[in-house]
C-alpha cells in the first residue's frame, strides 16, 4: 500500500514538471513571437485600387495594370494585417483625379500618400508608378429580349399547349457604351427537367455575357410560366390552292386535298377545323419533273408539329 501511494506521488511530480515544461515552451514561443512582430521590416506590396465617387454618366472600364507596387517600413503586426487583408489604396474620382481626352488620371506623391492611406506607424518609401490611367466610357442603357435556355423532356403525350411565357421578357443591359452596344439578347441558364407532366413555374437566373466588364442588368432572374397540357394527334383534308399560274394556261391537278397531321391539346381538338390550314402550291417552284409542290403555309397557333403527307401533285397543262 506504502509502494503503491509512493509510486503515484512520484508520478504526479513527473507529470507536474511535464505541464510546467510545456507552459515554459509555450510562453517562450509567444514571447518570440511578440518579438519578431515588435521589429520593423522593409518589403513590397501590390496594392489594388480602391475606386469611389465615379460619376454616375461614366463607367471605369477595369485594367489589371491600375495597381500600385508600394514599398513600406512597419512593424510586424502591420504586416500580418496586410498578408490576412487585401492591401488597397482609396482613389476618390472627385478630388483625386483629372480628365486627360480619353482617361481619368491619378498623379499623387509619396508624401500624399503617406499621409492620407496610412498611419504613423507605417513609413512609404517608394512606390510604382507615379501615374495611374484609369479607361473610362460612357454608360449606355439597352433593353434586349431574353431569351430561354431549355432541354426540357416531357412525359409521353405531355407537351406546352402554348408558348414559355418570361416575366420580364427583356431587360435592361446598363454598361460601357462599346460593350452594352454589341449584346442582342441575354440567355437564361439552362433549365433541365425531365418526366414534364404538369405547369412549368419558377424563377431561373441570367447567364452574364462573356465580356461583362462593367455590365449591370434591371434583373438578374426572370419568371418562367408554361401551362402543360395532354396532347393528342389529329389530321385533317385540306384544299391545296396553286399560286403564279399564267394567265395562257389552264392547269388541272390532283389531288384537290391533301391529308395535314397535326399534335394539339386535348382542350383545342375539337375547335381545329382544316379551314384553319392553308396549303399552296408555287407554279412558279416547277422543277424539271413536273410536279408541284405541297407547302404549308398557314396553321393554328395552338398546334404543334403540323405537316403534310404528300410530297408532289401531280398536274397536267391545257390549252
Amino acid at each position: 500500500m506504502i509502494k503503491k501511494l509512493k509510486s503515484e506521488i512520484v508520478t504526479s511530480i513527473k507529470n507536474r514538471k511535464i505541464n510546467v515544461f510545456i507552459l515554459f515552451l509555450l510562453s517562450a514561443f509567444i514571447i518570440l513571437i511578440f518579438t519578431k512582430l515588435s521589429k520593423y521590416y522593409t518589403n513590397t506590396l501590390v496594392f489594388n485600387i480602391a475606386k469611389t465617387n465615379v460619376p454616375q454618366k461614366y463607367v471605369i472600364i477595369n485594367d489589371s495594370n491600375a495597381q500600385l507596387h508600394i514599398t513600406l517600413k512597419t512593424h510586424g503586426f502591420k504586416w500580418l494585417n496586410y498578408y490576412f487583408n487585401e492591401p488597397e489604396i482609396t482613389v476618390d474620382f472627385n478630388k483625386d483625379v483629372y480628365k486627360r481626352d480619353s482617361v481619368f488620371v491619378w498623379s499623387k506623391s509619396r508624401a500624399y500618400l503617406n499621409n492620407t492611406q496610412f498611419d504613423k506607424q507605417v513609413q512609404l518609401l517608394n512606390m510604382n508608378p507615379g501615374t495611374l490611367l484609369f479607361k473610362y466610357d460612357v454608360n449606355l442603357i439597352k433593353t434586349v429580349p431574353v431569351i430561354l435556355n431549355s432541354d426540357i423532356k416531357f412525359s409521353t403525350g405531355y407537351d406546352v399547349s402554348s408558348t414559355f411565357k418570361l416575366e420580364p421578357d427583356s431587360i435592361q443591359v446598363i454598361g460601357p457604351k462599346t460593350v452594352v452596344s454589341e449584346i442582342i439578347n441575354i440567355e437564361t441558364d439552362t433549365l433541365v427537367l425531365t418526366d414534364v407532366r404538369t405547369d412549368i413555374l419558377g424563377n431561373i437566373k441570367l447567364k452574364p455575357p462573356k465580356e461583362n466588364s462593367g455590365i449591370t442588368f434591371s434583373n438578374y432572374e426572370v419568371n418562367l410560366k408554361a401551362t402543360v397540357e395532354k396532347f393528342t394527334e389529329g389530321t385533317l383534308k385540306v384544299p391545296i390552292s396553286v399560286i403564279n399560274v399564267p394567265n395562257s394556261i389552264k392547269l388541272n391537278y390532283f389531288p384537290k386535298e391533301i391529308n395535314v397531321s397535326f399534335y394539339v391539346s386535348l382542350s383545342n381538338f375539337n375547335s381545329i377545323e382544316s379551314k384553319d390550314f392553308k396549303v399552296e402550291c408555287d407554279y412558279n417552284k416547277v422543277n424539271t419533273n413536273s410536279f408541284l409542290i405541297p407547302e404549308l403555309i398557314a396553321f393554328p397557333k395552338d398546334v404543334k408539329n403540323a405537316k403534310i403527307s404528300q410530297k408532289r401533285i401531280e398536274f397536267i397543262i391545257s390549252e
